[in-house]
């Protein structure tokens, strides 16, 4: 178990990424990853390639091991050969499973759970800093599932190459020059059959990998499909349309299918054609052979050789072939998923963004224009708030009133102009200090599925409880918290609140948003629409909390209904992308 463990702690899966995004050509993207534990795909091709050498060395043996036998006096054949069997014997029983235990650890105890989870780890911490417009135009499941699959099959064609490429040249190899060392007619029929197998391969495997990339996009719409079910499966069942919710998993079952079959077609032909190459190999090998020998050109042993060998020949072929289609199949779902993790970021955060700092909470829009790639949706809006200022924007909707909120938070890049805070021109932030120094309630209130306390923690990751539990009571959701109990039992602070937290009602939701603003304790708070969701007495709780919340704050708030705006000091009018009031 301590040798295990060695092997287990070579690699640190969630050790902090590189700074610089994957590359997007596949080979680039490959080495990203593996230079990372480079010295440990060395060992493992050498512990690959020793082995395949032992295996080519047992025919070998059995031909010697028949010569013996054969030469008349069983005695006397064997009693000067001793230290030769030892040696064979300390070949098979010793060094083999020694190069196959360095083999299988590194595979196993290192590769498979590290460098699969390593790729996971640093392609979602890159993915999640991609901008919010990313995000918008990418189903969730689909990236989950792109990010999820992606570091096990760049893994197994490492692990496959290292296997595959060496059994395929050093036994051939050793084959074709075992045999031309008795008798270089031997060695003709595998020399046919190693340009044969190499056409064979030159013709399906491009093919396979085309129809593997197609089925692995496939199979992540699938996944998206699904899980874009799930996740709004409170729409499904209201809707209670279930014949129509059936038709399109349906469908994307069907056309994963299909893409399947087209991929597995390829497969199965390789495979007959190779069954019948392999099999002309062993007849005419064996037959050469037995020719040979009758004329007395060769000897028994090297007839004994030349049957395992060209049967192993064969063995191997046929797991070589199966591998390199597996190992195309999986090329072609890292060629899928690097369309998401390989993706060029949208967001133009500057490498070494100063730290945002807000001693007064000043916020100024200068000649802001912005679109999303089609009619400008703000058009040169300026517009001063002063420290502490309570700010309302109303208009109809569609005027960019949201946009401006997002602009703020920097979810989206300006076309031209400037927002500054403090004097400082956000675009020369960094992000994080941005988003530490500005909050952001919406109306829907969405929660992790993570616990009560997870959720709070959002806004301060070191908060003590007894700092939640003050936020909280503020927000006055500690009443309700201190009942709840999830389908775990769990109780409180430690219940969970399921996906986007549906196990709570829209209140109790936003009441928990509120807290976690209140934890967060930013200068600038911005309220969009963050009560037009409630009934009018949790309205009202919520208000109070919200009055809690706005003290001493900068306040934007963006509002359609008079106690949404009720005791702001100035109301803004935007309309067709320009300021009004």
């Amino acid at each position: 178990m301590t040798l295990f463990a060695v092997f287990e702690r070579l690699i640190a899966a969630t050790a902090p990424p590189p700074t610089a995004p994957p590359p997007s050509g596949l080979l680039r993207f490959y080495l990203y990853y593996l230079r990372q534990v480079g010295w440990l795909v060395v060992l493992l091709f050498a512990a690959g390639c020793a082995v395949a050498l032992l295996d080519s060395l047992i025919p070998v043996f059995i031909g010697r091991v028949v010569t013996l036998v054969s030469g008349g006096d069983p005695v006397l054949a064997l009693s000067g050969a001793g230290p030769e069997l030892l040696g064979m014997a300390a070949v098979v029983l010793i060094l083999r499973p020694l190069m196959l235990l360095a083999q299988n650890l590194i595979t196993n105890q290192t590769l498979a759970p590290g460098l699969g989870n390593l790729i996971r780890w640093q392609s979602h911490w890159h993915l999640v800093r991609q901008g919010w417009s990313f995000f918008q135009n990418q189903a969730a499941g689909v990236l989950a599932n792109r990010v999820v699959q992606t570091g096990p099959c760049l893994r197994e064609t490492v692990v496959l190459s290292a296997s595959a490429v060496w059994y395929i040249l050093i036994y051939g190899g050793s084959a074709i020059a075992l045999l031309a060392a008795n008798d270089p007619l031997l060695s003709l029929p595998v020399i046919g059959w190693f340009g044969c197998y190499a056409l064979l391969l030159l013709a399906f495997i491009p093919r396979i990998r085309v129809r593997s990339r197609d089925m692995s996009a496939v199979r992540s719409e699938l996944t998206g499909t699904v899980v874009d079910c799930y996740t709004n499966i409170v729409t499904v069942k209201l809707f209670s349309r279930p014949d129509d919710e059936d038709r399109v998993i349906r469908d994307a079952i069907d056309a994963h299918t299909a893409s399947y079959h087209a991929h597995l077609r390829l497969t199965s032909l390789l495979m007959v054609l190779l069954a019948l190459l392999n099999a002309a190999l062993i007849v005419g090998s064996a037959a050469l052979a037995l020719l040979l020998w009758r004329r007395g050109e060769i000897t028994i042993g090297a007839l004994a050789m030349t049957l395992p060998l060209t049967w192993q020949i064969a063995t191997i072929a046929g797991w070589v072939a199966q591998h390199a289609a597996a190992l195309f199949e999986n090329i072609g779902a890292v060629e899928d998923g690097m369309k998401a993790i390989a993706a060029p970021s949208r967001s133009r955060e500057p490498e070494r963004g100063a730290e945002l700092t807000v001693p007064a909470g000043e916020i100024v829009f200068d000649a802001v224009w912005f679109d999303y790639g089609a009619d400008s949706i703000l058009r040169g809006v300026t517009l001063t708030i002063a420290p502490g200022e309570r700010v309302g924007l109303r208009g109809p909707s569609g005027a960019g009133k949201s946009t401006l909120a997002h602009l703020l938070l920097r979810l989206y890049d300006l076309k031209s102009g400037a927002i500054r805070i403090d004097g400082q021109d956000i675009a020369g932030v960094s992000l994080e200090s941005l988003r530490r120094q500005v909050t952001l309630i919406t109306q829907d209130g969405s929660l992790l599925n993570r616990s009560i306390r997870d959720n709070l923690r959002l806004g301060r990751p070191d908060a003590t409880d007894a700092e939640i539990r003050a936020a909280a009571q503020q927000a006055m959701a500690l009443g309700f918290i201190e009942e709840i109990t999830d389908g775990q039992g769990r109780t409180g602070l430690d219940a969970h609140v399921g996906e986007r937290g549906v196990t709570l009602s829209g209140g109790q939701r936003q009441r928990i948003v509120i807290a976690r603003a209140l934890l967060k304790n930013a200068p600038i708070l911005i309220l969009d629409e963050a009560t037009s969701a409630l009934d009018a007495e949790t309205e009202a709780a919520v208000r109070t909390a919200l009055d809690a919340a706005m003290t001493g704050r900068t306040l934007i708030t963006i509002s359609h209904h008079p106690s949404g705006i009720a005791g702001l000091d100035r109301l803004v009018t935007l309309d067709r992308g320009r300021l009004s009031g």
